[in-house]
């Protein structure tokens, strides 16, 4: 894992946008695309607001997608090693970068046919503990035409991430806007921040 953790750190670094394949191994995007469906079906997915919980808005004219937060408290075995690679990875992020992160939080994301997210930062207003944001993908088989890409803006300029599965996005939290485009098939990711106290 060392290679695919150096080659999303020394792009990121690069360009201020980290992005590595195959992140997340066949095995476990699979096993994670398992549990969004199973929990979609048990209807236990929420529409996701903007907001903390001190301040939440749920407007469907900003974002349109439904979410699960991950915890180790599920006792779920992929949820487990899911987070088993992030300590590996945040281990590894505070031993060759110094960034002095202390915690994460991650959600299941679901975005069904017409959904979006439009353009914003992922700071809040009220806090400022998130310092990175990290995409990682399970759709297997995505193609052009599909829809859902991650837009970046870099100075005004969009660059577009196309949400291939196993892929991993990862890029400051309060520096770069973003948004999701109108997805024309179901995409599915495991969102999240690292964060600092």
């Amino acid at each position: 894992m060392e290679k695919i953790f150096n080659t999303l750190i020394d792009s990121f670094i690069d360009n201020e946008i980290g992005i590595a394949e195959n992140f997340l191994s066949l095995s476990l995007a699979g096993h994670l695309r398992d549990n969004i469906f199973d929990l979609y079906k048990g209807n236990q997915l929420l529409a996701a607001g903007t907001g903390n919980n001190s301040v939440v808005n749920h407007d469907k004219l900003v974002r349109s997608d439904v979410i699960y937060w991950l915890d180790r408290k599920h006792d779920n075995q992929y949820e487990n090693d899911f987070f088993d690679l992030m300590d590996r990875f945040v281990l590894y992020l505070n031993q060759t970068c110094y960034t002095g992160i202390t915690g994460y939080e991650f959600h299941y994301t679901m975005y069904e046919k017409g959904s979006f997210y439009k353009k914003h930062y992922d700071q809040f207003q009220n806090s400022g503990s998130r310092k990175y944001s990290m995409i990682m993908y399970l759709n297997i088989g995505w193609k052009s035409g599909d829809g859902g890409e991650l837009c970046i803006y870099q100075e005004g300029v969009p660059q577009n991430v196309a949400p291939e599965n196993g892929k991993i996005v990862f890029f400051k939290s309060d520096e770069l806007a973003h948004e999701v485009l109108l997805t024309n098939v179901t995409r599915m990711s495991i969102t999240g921040w690292l964060k600092a106290d």
